[in-house]
């Protein structure tokens, strides 16, 4: 295959003559058009297979996986247009066989703190799932198909619950294409897709289609402009007043939960006041479509700010009902550095 048709390929398989093109010489072990068949539907796999395991980490060795078994089994590909549902199909087979490997099932979800393997998603990489708008199968995430609370709620869900209602209410997919995906009957769609749904109605809250959308609100912009400089004047008063009466901070894969202003009030004291370790610089940014923000702490007698934490932030009605604490590893897929200069 010549170096064009690789490139064509990279971007799409736009007529039937060219995807069975394609098709044929993947069957025929032409690893260079596999690379550029597989490539471009890399980070909506990702995608996929984050929502159904709840880890950025997790999610990358599934899509890896994925890949190898499409290449080792590229002769049950039939050929056709429909190279990208396959690979959905491999990579969701391919997270629930580690689902049953891990045994991880949980029954119920009160706090991040239930979930120590959950890990956010940055937006930046969020953003990478959308082709041009002339592609013919144009993706945005929504807020409602990413958000930490949605990702929760599927992990209470049995994986082949879990995969029918990604597969029908996030990707959109017709009942009978689940059904010959997942290799299951039509009225095991149905009754798997309306269980899901339910225990999905019960632990999402009523505003949840007020998500459906990749931009941060008003309220959101201004209260992470105001949580970045509270914290920077190490202003503790100004930031306990940024948090409503029943915020709740967790720190996955940590167990610990702070419930309530009073409490997280004197936490905060003790992290901006008199006796901190240091001075704080925070960084703007976003992850599952939510406002975030990067702590840098440089501690007494240092001259360098260091990467420290990350803070997820969910708003309600103007105040911070919840904040999600990751470890600052999660940096380098926000495109952060370590270090800040002073």
């Amino acid at each position: 295959m010549t170096t064009a048709t690789v490139a064509r390929i990279d971007r799409t398989t736009r007529s039937l003559p060219e995807a069975e093109a394609a098709a044929a010489a993947v069957r025929a072990g032409d690893e260079a058009a596999f690379g550029a068949l597989v490539e471009r539907y890399r980070r909506e796999l990702h995608v996929h297979c984050y929502r159904m395991l709840g880890s950025f980490d997790e999610a990358e060795d599934m899509v890896q996986e994925a890949f190898l078994r499409a290449w080792r089994f590229r002769d049950s590909f039939a050929g056709g247009p429909h190279f990208r549902a396959w690979l959905y199909r491999i990579a969701t087979n391919t997270c629930m066989d580690a689902h049953r490997r891990r045994s991880r099932r949980v029954t119920t979800v009160d706090t991040f703190a239930d979930l120590p393997w959950i890990q956010p998603y940055p937006d930046r990489l969020l953003d990478e799932v959308a082709p041009p708008e002339h592609e013919p199968d144009h993706v945005v995430v929504a807020r409602e198909t990413i958000e930490l609370a949605f990702i929760a709620a599927l992990q209470l869900l049995p994986p082949r619950q879990r995969a029918v209602l990604i597969a029908r209410d996030v990707l959109g997919w017709p009942a009978a294409e689940v059904a010959a995906a997942l290799e299951l009957s039509l009225p095991s769609v149905n009754s798997a897709l309306q269980r899901a749904r339910g225990t999905l109605a019960e632990r999402l809250p009523g505003h949840r289609l007020d998500w459906a959308t990749t931009e941060l609100s008003e309220d959101e912009r201004d209260v992470l402009a105001a949580f970045i400089d509270a914290h920077e004047r190490c202003d503790a008063e100004a930031s306990a007043a940024l948090l409503r009466d029943d915020t709740r901070i967790t720190m996955p894969p940590e167990p610990m939960v702070f419930e309530g202003r009073e409490l997280i009030a004197g936490a905060l004291k003790t992290a901006l006041g008199p006796e901190r370790t240091g001075d704080w610089r925070l960084v703007p940014t976003r992850a599952n479509r939510l406002p975030a923000a990067a702590s840098y702490h440089r501690a007494w007698g240092d001259d360098t700010f260091r990467a420290f934490k990350l803070d997820v932030i969910r708003v309600v009605d103007g105040g911070i009902a919840e904040i999600t604490t990751f470890g600052w590893s999660r940096f380098p897929g926000l495109g952060l550095p370590e270090v800040l200069a002073d």
